[in-house]
C-alpha cells in the first residue's frame, strides 16, 4: 500500500518503520529539519522535510495516490487539518490521532463526519484500555471495546454451575441489547442461530452495552457477582493514568492515584469524581508503605519514566500487591517484560507504540470493510452500509443476513449501540458484524451498491 504519515515523533516514527520494513511504499512529512534527515536515513520511505497542513508538501509527498495518511503529531489542530485536506486531495482512507480530551468529546460533537475523516484515535487512550481489560474483566479470556467504549466485546467460557447449560439462544433471552456471536467448542467453531444449544466448557464470544454486558458474562460462567469492590492504585496522574482512572471508577473499582505534582493532583481531583488523588511518590517504599497500598488488588505504574514504572510495580508486590501492571514506552523493554515479569509479580506491561500498531494495522488493506479481530472460523468486521445497497432503508428483521453473520453493533454519528430487529439501516451507518467463515462475500454483497 502507499502510505503517508504526517509527524516522525515517538508513535509516527515507530509505524513508520514497521510499515516499511512489510514493503508498504510509505512517505513521511516532519517538520524537524534534523529529524527527518536522520529517518531518511534510517528507513526506506520518502522523507519530506515540511509541514502536513502544507498543500505543497502534501503534493511532495504524493498524497493524492496514497491509499492510507496518517496524522501522527502531537497537535491536534494539525492532525485535524492535514487529515482532512488529504481527503480532499485524493488520499483513500485518513487516520487521525488527538488527545484523549477530543476524543472524549466526540460523543457531543463529530469530528469525523465535520471534517471528513475516516477515524480517529489516541494513543493515550487505546494503551489505558489495554491496561483496564486486565482490570475490569480478570476472568474473561478476551475483552476488546468498540465504538469508543458504547459497545464491548467478551470472550467467556460457560461453567457448568451456569443456568444456560441445556438451553437454546432462544430460550436463554439473553438481556435485550446481548448478541451471542460465536461459540468454540472443543476443535469446532460456529456462529450460532436461535436453535443453537450451549453446552458446559463452550466458549462464547458476548458484545453489548459493558455493564450489561459484565453481568451476563458472570451468569455465563455460573459464577454470582464478587460483592467486594476493586481496589486499584494507579502510579502517575498523566493522560495515560488520568484515562484508566476515568474508565475504572465507572466500573465498581476503588481508585486512587499517585502524583507527586501538587499542581496536577489539583487538576485530577477537579476532574475526577470518584479517585481518591494521593501528593505522594510511588518509587518511595516508605510512602507506599504508609498508603497501605500492599492491601490494592491491582497496582499499575502509568508515568513517564519506564524504569520508575518497573521498580514502583516490584515494590508494590512485594508490598503484598496481588496484581501488578506497568505501562512501558520501548517496545522492546515491553516484550522483556511481558515474557518474564510474571515471575516478578508483574502480571502484563503495555505499549503505548503496539497498542497503536494494532489499531493501526486494521486499516492496512484496500478492501472496503476493516478487520477488527480473527477468531478460528469467524471474524470480526466493520463495514459501512452503502448508498443504495439492498440493506438501506430496511429494518434490521427485513434484511437477509447470509448464514453465518451476526450483526452485533450500528453505530451513526456518535451514537452506537447493539442494533435491535426493529431498527433502521441507512446509507452511511457503520456496522460491526461477527462473519463465518464462506460468508464474508454475500455480506459485503447485501451491503454494497
Amino acid at each position: 500500500m502507499k502510505i503517508v504519515i504526517v509527524g516522525a515523533g515517538e508513535i509516527g516514527r515507530h509505524l513508520a518503520s514497521v510499515l516499511s520494513q512489510e514493503n508498504h511504499t510509505i512517505s513521511v512529512i516532519e517538520k524537524d529539519g534534523a529529524v527527518a534527515l536522520e529517518l531518511d536515513e534510517e528507513i526506506d520511505a520518502k522523507v519530506v522535510q515540511g509541514n502536513g497542513a502544507s498543500v505543497q508538501d502534501l503534493l511532495d509527498a504524493d498524497v493524492a495516490e496514497c491509499d492510507l495518511f496518517l496524522a501522527l503529531t502531537s497537535s491536534n489542530t494539525a492532525n485535524l487539518v492535514s487529515s482532512s485536506m488529504a481527503r480532499k486531495m485524493g488520499a483513500r482512507k485518513a487516520v487521525c490521532r488527538v488527545h484523549p480530551g477530543l476524543q472524549r468529546e466526540e460523543w457531543l460533537f463529530d469530528y469525523k463526519g465535520h471534517f471528513g475523516i475516516d477515524h480517529t484515535f489516541s494513543s493515550e487512550r487505546l494503551t489505558a484500555i489495554e491496561l483496564a481489560k486486565h482490570v475490569r474483566n480478570p476472568d474473561s479470556m478476551i475483552v476488546e471495546e468498540l465504538a469508543r467504549g458504547r459497545i464491548e466485546l467478551q470472550q467467556v467460557r460457560v461453567g457448568g454451575r451456569s443456568d444456560v447449560v441445556g438451553k437454546s439462544l432462544r430460550d436463554l433471552a439473553p438481556p435485550q441489547g446481548i448478541r451471542l456471536a460465536m461459540v468454540s467448542r472443543g476443535d469446532s467453531y460456529f456462529v450460532p442461530n436461535a436453535g443453537s444449544v450451549l453446552q458446559v466448557g463452550d466458549v462464547v464470544a458476548i458484545f453489548g452495552e459493558p455493564r450489561g454486558l459484565r453481568k451476563f458474562a458472570v451468569r455465563l460462567q455460573g459464577g454470582a457477582p464478587k460483592g467486594e469492590r476493586m481496589r486499584v492504585v494507579i502510579f502517575g496522574g498523566n493522560e495515560y493514568g488520568f484515562s484508566l482512572a476515568q474508565m475504572l471508577e465507572s466500573v465498581d473499582c476503588d481508585v486512587r492515584i499517585f502524583e507527586k505534582d501538587p499542581a496536577l493532583c489539583e487538576k485530577l481531583a477537579d476532574r475526577l469524581l470518584n479517585t481518591t488523588v494521593i501528593r505522594a511518590d510511588a518509587t518511595l517504599a516508605a510512602e507506599m508503605e504508609e498508603e497501605q497500598v500492599g492491601a490494592a488488588d491491582f497496582f499499575i505504574g502509568t508515568s513517564a519514566d519506564d524504569e520508575d514504572n518497573v521498580m514502583s510495580c516490584l515494590q508494590a508486590h512485594t508490598l503484598g500487591v496481588k496484581h501488578c501492571l506497568t505501562l512501558i514506552h520501548r517496545t522492546d523493554y515491553a516484550a522483556v517484560i511481558s515474557a518474564t515479569g510474571k515471575q516478578l509479580g508483574i502480571r502484563a506491561a503495555v505499549s503505548p507504540r503496539e497498542a497503536t500498531w494494532r489499531e493501526i494495522r486494521r486499516f492496512l488493506t484496500r478492501e472496503k470493510h476493516q478487520l477488527v479481530k480473527s477468531f478460528d472460523g469467524a471474524d470480526l468486521i466493520e463495514i459501512d452500509v452503502a448508498p443504495g445497497s439492498i440493506a438501506a432503508g430496511h429494518m434490521v428483521r427485513e434484511v437477509a443476513w447470509p448464514p453465518g453473520v451476526v450483526l452485533v453493533g450500528w453505530q451513526r454519528g456518535i451514537h452506537a449501540e447493539v442494533p435491535g430487529p426493529d431498527a433502521v439501516l441507512l446509507a452511511g451507518d457503520h456496522l460491526f458484524v461477527m462473519v463465518a467463515e464462506g460468508s464474508l462475500k454475500p455480506l459485503v454483497k447485501l451491503l454494497e451498491a
